[in-house]
């Protein structure tokens, strides 16, 4: 479903799928439904990365750039597992770097591994990561959100980069591998000192609400701390029940903090938490009933964060410049609400800095989606209506 929300702004929940003469795809160029798992595609396979692929005894994931970017390339840690899963003899599978408990969270390596001797091994990873980590190994699999296109299959458009990522290496690999929609692997929740702190102070007792202020754009991609306030006041309001507010801020080094929102809020009580490390978010954010963030990692996290029993909260990304479909996670609970910039970026598929867009003075920004809407909007989600 995509629904118009007026002053410039479009939402569009996880489980649309974009048909592919709505946005530029490149064509997968085979039925992936027609073929069966492990049956080779009629498409030539990167025949140097397989056979040095199938000689190594140990795959080591090493991501060191950001976090969002790491989220969204869990999916092709998946697909060269998933690859490895149809060979005779498996290979190790070892996370290294500061993302290491996330890959482990992922279920796509195992803990209090250690190298094997005498093994070849491949490295998969961002650029900061394979330059760190490549030395002696047999090959390497970059994982760069620039390079893999959005493909189409049977009419329909895989715009995610978890799905790009996954399909461009199964078309290397030359292999029709197990994976399919959504290809985003979910993060497992352990139990956490942190929720334990916040439900001993009465969180988590009713209708809680997670409100990520972190971005690496604030001039652009900030809906800012004071409007998600107003839209955590303005949805109680209309629920008629009081909301509990957690404003998430970054990471700076700092530590965590936890500080009380200033005089007294409609409705709402208001807390904030400033660098909290993802691990712990991983398992703060199943325990709200709504996440809305700006287009940032953390709410990359949010999306792909379960509890034991499968479940997790709806997800709304606010998307001002970057394509909202591309920088999503592909899960069903993981919605956008974009402005006319961000849908352009998707149906060109276009990126404005890769591809240098200058910016328009005409552009709305997220300013322009007020809270009154926003909050309308999370309440039919909240409501079931939405999804």
């Amino acid at each position: 479903m995509n629904t118009d929300l007026g002053a410039g702004a479009v939402f569009h929940s996880g489980s649309h799928r974009t048909p592919s003469t709505d946005v530029h795809t490149t064509p997968l160029g085979y039925d992936r439904d027609a073929l069966p798992v492990g049956a080779s595609l009629p498409l030539p396979a990167s025949l140097d990365l397989a056979d040095r692929l199938r000689r190594c005894g140990e795959v080591k994931v090493a991501f060191h750039g950001k976090l969002g970017d790491t989220l969204l390339a869990l999916s092709a840690i998946r697909a060269l597992t998933d690859w490895a899963g149809l060979q005779s003899t498996p290979p190790l599978v070892r996370a290294t770097g500061p993302y290491a408990d996330l890959v482990i969270r992922a279920g796509l390596a195992t803990e209090n591994q250690t190298a094997l001797p005498d093994s070849q091994r491949v490295v998969i990873g961002d650029r900061p990561g394979i330059e760190a980590a490549a030395t002696g190994a047999a090959a390497t699999v970059v994982c760069d959100p620039a390079g893999p296109p959005c493909w189409s299959a049977d009419g329909k458009a895989h715009p995610d980069l978890p799905a790009r990522y996954y399909l461009a290496l199964e078309r290397r690999l030359g292999i029709r591998l197990p994976g399919t929609t959504p290809f985003a692997p979910t993060l497992a929740t352990r139990s956490s000192s942190l929720v334990e702190q916040l439900q001993a102070a009465g969180w988590f007792t009713g209708l809680t609400i997670a409100g990520i202020t972190a971005t690496s754009w604030p001039e652009r991609k900030d809906y800012t701390a004071d409007r998600f306030t107003e839209v955590a006041e303005r949805i109680a309001e209309a629920r008629r029940f009081p909301a509990q507010l957690l404003l998430i801020g970054g990471q700076d080094g700092d530590g965590i903090r936890a500080t009380a929102a200033e005089g007294p809020r409609r409705f709402v009580n208001v807390l904030r938490l400033d660098g909290v490390p993802a691990a712990h978010l991983v398992d703060l954010f199943p325990h709200c009933d709504l996440v809305v963030g700006n287009d940032t990692g953390l709410t990359h996290l949010a999306a792909l964060a379960r509890r034991p029993d499968g479940a997790g909260p709806p997800v709304v990304g606010l998307y001002a410049r970057h394509s909202h479909s591309k920088w999503r996670s592909g899960r069903p609970n993981h919605h956008a609400v974009a402005t006319d910039l961000s849908d352009r970026m998707h149906q060109g598929d276009l990126c404005p800095v890769r591809d240098v867009i200058i910016p328009d003075p005409a552009d709305l920004h997220l300013e322009t989606l007020t809270p009154a809407t926003l909050a309308r909007l999370c309440v039919d989600l909240l409501d079931g209506s939405g999804r």
